[in-house]
């Protein structure tokens, strides 16, 4: 009997995550991932001078690093040209966070989430996971498809947050609103249009778990996330025209959630 086409795709997509591997790399994104012991790691390649920097970690790690000749490093790592990699690169497996039930409703943390609608720069997304670890938040939650996954830009401006931070990917983004409703969250999406303010908006849902949803700059939130929002608020601003990276406005939001 021949299989339905979705049995398919999915045991496709189950032997490509199982595939899949990061190339994380710099000082700092490589020690924090080798501390780790929940990351699992492949290989790690050095030059000599960052084995030098990363003795301890290397120790902890038990992993055997491959010493490098600094002007020869590229030849051995799949990274992009412009990779400032300071001579440390680490081949890992994303890191498995476990379900959103077990992360959001019982996991460490203030009973905040940050959820991102598509979007897909590393750099905006490692910034959030940083501001998310400072804050206290649960996890920051994305679509599998058009987010930023795991990759080592992400890690180096997540500037370690990547090993503490968890970071969820789902195959919804509106399913799991929904589910995180359920929970008992109420759903912030941030709108520049929005007549109501953070403030006011946090001020109504007191004490209550809060959801703050995000969208990419330009586009902002998708209709489909707008109307799965309990709220739509704003973050005002002085000037007759202004905006704000989505980064800094979930860093700004994390804050003003964090002390409501």
């Amino acid at each position: 009997m021949k299989k339905p086409s979705w049995v398919i795709d999915k045991e496709r997509a189950k032997r490509a995550a199982a595939a899949e591997t990061v190339w994380l790399f710099g000082l700092h994104a490589v020690r924090d991932a080798l501390m780790n012991p929940a990351r699992q790691k492949l290989r790690l390649v050095l030059t000599k001078n960052a084995s030098d920097k990363l003795l301890e970690a290397i120790a902890v790690s038990g992993v055997e690093p491959e010493i490098v000749d600094p002007r020869k490093f590229d030849n051995h790592v799949t990274l992009a040209p412009d990779s400032v990699h300071q001579g440390a690169a680490l081949e890992v497996k994303p890191l498995n966070w476990g379900s959103l039930e077990e992360v959001c409703l019982t996991g460490r943390g203030a009973p905040l989430v940050v959820m991102l609608d598509r979007v897909t720069d590393p750099h905006n997304v490692g910034a959030i996971l940083r501001s998310s670890e400072v804050f206290g938040a649960r996890a920051v939650v994305a679509p599998a498809r058009h987010s930023a996954p795991e990759t080592g830009a992400l890690a180096k401006t997540a500037s370690g947050a990547l090993e503490r931070q968890p970071y969820l990917r789902v195959t919804n983004l509106a399913d799991a609103m929904e589910e995180l409703r359920a929970m008992g969250f109420v759903l912030l999406g941030l709108a520049g249009e929005a007549e109501m303010t953070l403030a006011e908006g946090l001020a109504e849902v007191g004490t209550r778990p809060v959801a703050l949803v995000l969208g990419a700059e330009g586009p902002g939130l998708r209709e489909k996330t707008r109307e799965t929002c309990d709220k739509l608020v704003k973050i005002p601003f002085a000037g007759e025209f202004g905006s704000l990276n989505v980064s800094n406005a979930a860093a700004i939001s994390l804050y003003a959630a964090v002390n409501r």
